[in-house]
């Protein structure tokens, strides 16, 4: 990205050829790797609560829950990602809520998968897929659902 003294200074850095793989804050790029990234964190936190609460006795049950759970995010938070990206480039449209609903539901159908459930594969799919729709439209449009915090 250009940046100017170490800050941003507002161009768009895209892929050569094409105009579509642009690259900068808010993007498709940039949000899908920050969910990639922030769902195997938020999975490993709620490992860590699990353990404390539950209290598993053997110190292998406690990495084998942690594990599971972070890797289970991890795996939504990459489905979600290479969904929604694959989903931009093949309908030419980057900022379309579409793509996130698509990646949201695929992510869903993940937890579907993990519980060898359909029900549950489904619920998550809409819910998942509804949210991740909503959230991108509400960045597009400027929605503010709560004020800026003051200092």
């Amino acid at each position: 990205m250009p940046t100017r003294g170490g800050v941003w200074d507002g161009t768009i850095a895209c892929v050569e050829g094409s105009s579509h793989w642009c690259v900068y804050p808010g993007s498709a790029w940039t949000s899908t790797a920050a969910t990639s990234l922030g769902l195997p964190i938020s999975g490993l936190i709620g490992s860590i609560y699990h353990i404390v609460l539950k209290e598993t006795s053997p110190a292998l049950k406690a990495v084998q829950v942690a594990a599971t759970s972070t890797v289970t995010m991890a795996t939504v938070g990459a489905v979600f990602g290479l969904t929604t990206c694959f989903s931009a480039q093949i309908r030419e449209k980057p900022e379309d809520p579409l793509n996130y609903f698509i990646g949201g539901c695929t992510s869903g159908m993940v937890f579907g998968v993990r519980t060898h459930s359909f029900t549950t594969g489904a619920g998550a799919c809409a819910g998942l897929g509804i949210l991740a729709a909503v959230i991108k439209m509400s960045k597009n449009e400027g929605w503010k659902f709560a004020p800026p915090p003051g200092l």
